[in-house]
Parts: structure tokens; sequence; C-alpha cells
């Protein structure tokens, strides 16, 4: 692959390299690559969100380059203030160190982290912990605090008399200075982090180094358009069960297809616009479900999730996601949305063990059972769901939200159309 086409290949998808010449310089170089990822282990999970900048990430791997994935562990004690309407509540070391391990595992489904050559995992505890203060002093000269009120999310928390913290001010500059130690060449973020990026650029500058190009990526929102998020059940893990992963592409918005299609494969532009047309939302939905539950059932997703990998899987292009058959993996998936959207119970789901003394003579209010299970947050939501006949108690809609329920044997637990939870009386 030429120099020409490597660029053309990494700048697909990117929404701004900053500046996209020095990235050409730096290809043309010859030399192999430093690509840094921050990532700050507040939760330990990975969604399809951070696979939009992990994916292009591995193509730099692909290409030779080096990928350095820089554990927050530090920096997440501050708190990243991006996109924050308030202080975020800082985390101890310990916190996010644990947080981490899960962090690394799960990357390991997409970047190649086997590879010393192409891999490199460091936690910025290593350098910041024992920062001096003249050390400090020496950052945060480079910057103003108009300068810093530039930013978007400071600048409406000022504006509406929100509280700022001073040592939320240092966040850009301890990500900015993680770029130091590494001597960094291209620095990854989603849109969100192109204030703190190009913060990095001037703080290499200070010590000396080359300035990184800054590489921003889209961001993915869950397929309602809201934030992704738990809360809002469209948040899809990169290890969650097959089955749930293709559940929820299922429930992706149709406006929302086209930009999952975009972000989340590497179809190109017109075999997007195909299967939108010739698949309509039902099929569209099945190919794009398809592909990245297979891709993701993988112990390392395939470099590129596109028609090849698709027809690999035993699906035919053609056919737009109308066809049947397909890799073991993603049918069993696809079969148990079908059967649970016809209004069958899955064999396969979650289970709950309850103890005899949390019964009261064998029996329990059924309010205090969904509670229990973790299908609904309280009593109160449940009378609610059952007043509004969204719970079912093997396959039974419930309309008495005094019942009590015997367990002398063990009964399912359903909400909605797709979320089923098995209770067992140990």
């Amino acid at each position: 692959m030429t120099v020409e086409e490597a660029f053309s290949l990494l700048r697909t998808g990117a929404v701004e390299i900053i500046p996209q010449e020095d990235l050409l310089k730096k290809l043309h170089s010859g030399k192999k690559l430093t690509v840094k990822l921050g990532l700050d282990p507040t939760r330990p999970d990975i969604h399809i969100g951070h696979a939009v900048v992990l994916r292009k990430m591995r193509q730099f791997q692909e290409l030779g380059h080096k990928v350095v994935l820089i554990i927050g562990d530090f920096t997440a004690m501050i708190g990243d203030p991006s996109g924050r309407s308030k202080t975020r509540p800082p985390l101890t070391l310990e916190e996010t160190r644990a947080n981490a391990k899960s962090y690394v595992e799960q990357v390991g489904k997409i970047l190649i982290t086997t590879d010393p050559a192409r891999f490199e995992l460091r936690y910025n505890s290593e350098w910041l912990e024992n920062l001096g203060f003249k050390e400090v002093i020496r950052l945060t000269s480079l910057l103003t605090v108009a300068q810093m009120l530039e930013r978007e999310d400071f600048k409406k928390r000022y504006t509406e008399g929100v509280p700022i913290s001073i040592h939320e001010f240092l966040y850009p500059f301890a990500q900015g200075y993680d770029s130091v130690p590494i001597a960094c060449d291209v620095e990854m973020g989603g849109t969100d982090q192109k204030f703190n990026l190009l913060v990095g650029r001037e703080v290499q500058a200070a010590y000396g180094l080359e300035k990184q190009v800054a590489f921003l990526m889209p961001l993915l929102v869950g397929g309602d358009g809201q934030k992704m998020s738990k809360s809002y059940d469209n948040y899809i893990g990169i290890t969650e069960e097959p089955s749930e992963i293709f559940r929820k592409l299922m429930k992706v918005e149709d406006p929302y297809l086209q930009t999952y299609f975009e972000l989340c494969t590497d179809l190109a532009p017109e075999e997007i616009k195909e299967v939108l047309e010739q698949g309509g939302p039902v099929g569209a939905h099945r190919v794009l479900a398809r592909l990245l539950t297979g891709a993701y059932a993988q112990p390392l997703i395939p470099a590129r999730l596109d028609k090849a990998w698709y027809e690999s899987l035993g699906y035919s292009w053609e056919a737009h996601g109308h066809d049947q058959g397909g890799a073991p993996v993603v049918r069993q998936a696809e079969a148990r949305y079908y059967e649970i959207a016809h209004g069958g119970i899955p064999e396969q789901m979650p289970e709950v063990r309850l103890q005899a003394s949390e019964l009261l003579e064998g029996r329990i209010a059924v309010l205090k059972l969904f509670t229990l299970a973790g299908l609904t947050a309280s009593n109160g939501e449940a009378r609610r769901l059952i007043e509004q006949k969204g719970l079912r108690l093997d396959g039974q809609v419930l309309t008495d939200p005094k019942l009590e329920v015997v367990l002398s044997q063990p009964v399912v637990l359903q909400r909605g159309k797709d979320k089923f939870v098995r209770v067992v009386l140990d």
C-alpha cells in the first residue's frame, strides 16, 4: 500500500485531522508512528461508541504503527470535565485500577494487544503521580484563563453560574503531558476531546518535541439518538452476549441506521445506500445486527467489517438481510430475537436466587419480587408498570399489584418484550 493509499484509508471516517499535512508528512517519513489513546477508567465497560476510535487505531496497527493505550488511572481522580455540566466526583486510584483491568481485557477484542511492536499499555500515574509543583506551574503557564473559558463546557457552566473547580482546569494539561513521555505522533479522540488534544500539541512544543497530530473521530449516540448510556437502554457493550448485541442493534431507530453503518462498519457508501434502499428498514437492521454480532463474538474482531466479512458469515449480500442461515452464533442470536418478538420465552436468561428468609410463609409480594430480581428499581416502579400492563409472570400479563407469588418452583419474570429473569428459591 502506498503512503497516499494509507493516508486515504486513515482519514476515511475522521471528522478532523489537525493538521492533515502533518499526518501525511509523518507517513512519508517512513518511521513507525506512536499512536496514543487515553482512557479514563471511570466505568468498567467499553461500548461500540468507543469502538469507533479503537477500530481506527486498529487500522494504524495493520499499517505497521504502534498503538499506546494510556490508562488514565491518575487523571480519573480528577475526572474529565469534557461535556460535563457539573464537577465529576473523583475516584480513588484503587477504583480506577480495578476498572482499568476490565478495560484492557475488552480492548483486546479490537486492538492487536499480543504484539509488543504494535501495542503498549501505560498508566499515567507512572509520570503524573510524582510530577513536581514546579512542572505543574510550567504547564499551567501555557494557557490563559480566557483560553480555558473558550472551551464550550467551561463557557456554558461559567455563563450559567455553575461552579468550576480549579482542579478541572488541570485535566487538559495532565492529558497533554501524557504525550511527552511517549513522544506521541498521533493522538486519537472523539470530537469532545478536541480541546484536550490541542493542548497536548502545545505541551509537547514546550518540552521541545514535535507536535502530535490531533485525530478526531465522530461520537456515536445510542440507537434512539440520546447519549449512549445504560440508563437509556441504548448502550451496546462489546463483550455482551451475542443475543443482547443483536437485540440492541435491531432496536436502533430507523433515522440512525445510516450513521451506525457509517461509524461501526467498513461498508462503502454505495453499499450502505444499497442495503438501506433495497433491504428496507427490516433488512438493513438485520444486516447491521448480523455483521456486528458476528464480529464481536470473535476473540479479535476482523480488521474490516465489510461486505466480504458479512458473506463469510454465510449470508448472501444480494438478499440484503432477507435470507436465512448464517454462522451458528449469529443464527442463534437472531432466532432468540424473533422468538421473543413473537411472545415466546427464551430458554437462556439471567437467574436470580432468593433466600427463604425473604419470603413470608413461602410467599412474596409481586412488587418486591420484581425489585429483588432487578427488573424494577423500586416497588413503586413495579406498581406503575403493572398498571400499564408492562410486567409478566410466566408469560401472563400482571394486572394486580397486590398479588403474592408462591415460589414453590422457579418462575420467569418479564419486563416489556425482551427483559427476562428466572427466579429460583434456594
